[in-house]
């Protein structure tokens, strides 16, 4: 038995499928037999489709964000602090001519 090339199907191929199967006039095999693909791989791709229905109609879940509010927060004032340290710093070694002045 000589296996076949593995193929990649389009996203409007799978939807079609998937709204087949959704359907549910024919049985899985049917559906595999008509689209030549596996049951296994119409069960996945109808799952799918119900799993990401909601967010077509819905619209509002949106993801929530990596970095939280407060994360952000306290970022900002770790970056003001460097900076005040960075600037008190400068000031002090070009006192005592230890920074050269080509920054």
């Amino acid at each position: 038995m000589t296996r076949r090339p593995r193929r990649n199907h389009t996203p409007v191929f799978k939807a079609k499928v998937a709204l087949a199967a959704i359907k549910g006039e024919k049985t899985l095999a049917e559906l595999a037999q008509q689209f030549d693909v596996h049951a296994n791989q119409i069960t996945q791709w109808r799952s799918q489709l119900l799993e990401g229905a909601a967010d077509v109609i819905g619209g509002d879940a949106r993801p929530e964000p990596t970095v939280s509010t407060m994360d952000i927060k306290t970022l900002h004032a770790k970056i003001g602090q460097l900076t005040l340290e960075n600037d008190f710093l400068e000031g002090a070694l070009s006192k005592a001519g230890l920074l050269s002045a080509k920054r």
